[in-house]
Parts: C-alpha cells; structure tokens; sequence
C-alpha cells in the first residue's frame, strides 16, 4: 500500500526503507511510510534504546550549530541533513544572525523534497541533492557556490550519518577533501555510531539495517578520531552525544542511549 500526500515524490518507492525516514519516526516525525516504520520497530527491538539515541544525536547538532554560531561561524553545509524537524540548521543558525547561510545536502528524495517545501521563502538556506561520497559535486554545486564563500569559515556538519558510508570507502580521505576546501577556522560537527560499548546492541542494529537501503557501518572511537585528523577537537573531545556539552551536564551521565553515538567539534588549524 502506497501514500498519497504531496511530499512524496513519484519516483519514491516506499516499500524500501530508508534512513532518512527512519530518523524522522524514531523522532516522532510524520514523514515515514509504513516500511519504515515496520523497520523502527525493529531498532527499537534490536536498541531498546533507539528513540533516545536519535533524540541525544538531534540534540548534539542543536548544540554543536549554536556553539559554532557562538564562535562567529554564519555559513554551514549540512551533509546528509534529512528529513527536516524541529531545530533545523538553519533555525538555530538564523536565530543567532538572520543573515546566516545554510546549504543542506541529501541524497534521500523525500529528505529533498520537503526541504524544498520548508525552504521556499528562505533566500539564504537551499537543499542540493548528492551523495556524500562525492566531495568535488557537492563543494562545487552552483548552489553551494551560490551561497557558501569558501574563503571565509564553514561550520561543516556530518551529524549522525559517516556511519552509512561502508568501509569499502576511504573515510578519512572523504573527510579530507571537504576539509581542504575550508579555511582556517572552520568547524567541523561530526556524529557517529559505534560498536565500543554495547557491541551485541550494535550487531543487532547492523543485521536490522541491513534490510535497507541504508545499511549502518559501525566504526570505533580511534576510527571516528581520525575522520578529525586536521582539526582540533574542542573540550570535551570525542565523547557520547549525551556528554558533548550538555544543557544539564548533571544528566548527562545517566542518559539512556547516550553512548552508542560519539560526537565531537572540531576547529580545522
């Protein structure tokens, strides 16, 4: 059974999950089909600590945009931006300067296209659809060009989604390009699943997306480091999401789902 709504773009198959989708359900969001909810429901089974672990990561980006933005960052390229929800880039960024600029980048068409729809009237933020394994398309996309000065910082943020990149890639080289496209001063926000902590957990999670279209690659904590290499890690460093500078650093510790992602900023030298 298909949906009829205008978000969906003809040539969506929705019987395939993905995991932009899957992101908005376990967030609570409405931009899901019915295979992707099947598909959440086992996370969840496999993670029972699933909708926490997506809330804490959504709740990383949030910080880690207004931390930059504190650090006079007014321009962000947000790959692999998903389905748009509350406390998008642009929101937070844009409450701290109108002026700032945001280019988001998905490759999801859903993702796209409802960015599309929420970025209408918005001069300053665009959407550009590509993959994140292709640097030279997306650095050089004229809307990228449009509205990115690459001689001034970036706040480039990879929240929650270098894990779906499979090992069979360079990873580190990836992040290199769009790091040597960037200034001194630039930032980078960066989140990642790993299998250091709970590692039957995290097998689990890996057999369930496999059923995707978006299988997860976990990797651990000297691996996600090295994606840094060139930049240097604000306090606290590459910790869980729950941990990176909390609003209730009280909390943080006892956070359920607070440690199967790690996360870190860092200021490229």
């Amino acid at each position: 059974m298909t949906e009829n709504a205008t978000w969906v773009p003809e040539s969506v198959d929705q019987e395939i999950p993905s995991a932009a989708r899957l992101y908005d359900y376990l967030l609570g969001g409405a931009h899901n089909f019915a295979a992707d909810r099947a598909l959440g429901e086992k996370f969840v089974a496999a993670l029972p600590s699933g909708r926490d672990v997506a809330r804490l990561n959504r709740a990383f980006l949030r910080r880690a945009v207004a931390f930059m933005a504190q650090q006079g960052i007014r321009q962000f390229l947000d790959i692999g931006s998903g389905i748009p929800t509350v406390g998008n880039v642009h929101e937070i960024a844009q409450a701290a300067d109108p002026r700032a600029r945001v280019v988001y980048v998905d490759y999801e068409s859903v993702a796209v296209a409802h960015s599309q729809m929420l970025l209408e009237d918005n001069d300053n933020a665009t959407i550009i659809q590509a993959n994140l394994v292709e640097p030279g398309v997306i650095l050089g996309h004229p809307e990228a060009r449009r509205l990115l000065d690459f001689d001034e910082p970036v706040g480039l943020i990879m929240a929650g989604v270098f894990h779906f990149v499979s090992h069979d890639h360079d990873a580190p080289a990836i992040v290199a390009q769009y790091r040597d496209a960037l200034v001194s001063g630039s930032y980078l926000a960066l989140s990642h699943f790993t299998a250091d902590i709970s590692p039957a957990e995290m097998a689990g999670v890996v057999e369930v997306m496999r059923r995707s279209a978006d299988p997860i690659h976990t990797r651990t904590r000297a691996e996600i480091t090295e994606l840094f290499t060139g930049f240097e890690l604000v306090e606290p460093g590459l910790v869980g999401t729950a941990r990176w500078r909390p609003d209730r650093p009280e909390q943080a510790a006892d956070q359920p789902g607070g440690s199967q992602i790690y996360a870190g900023v860092g200021r490229k030298l």
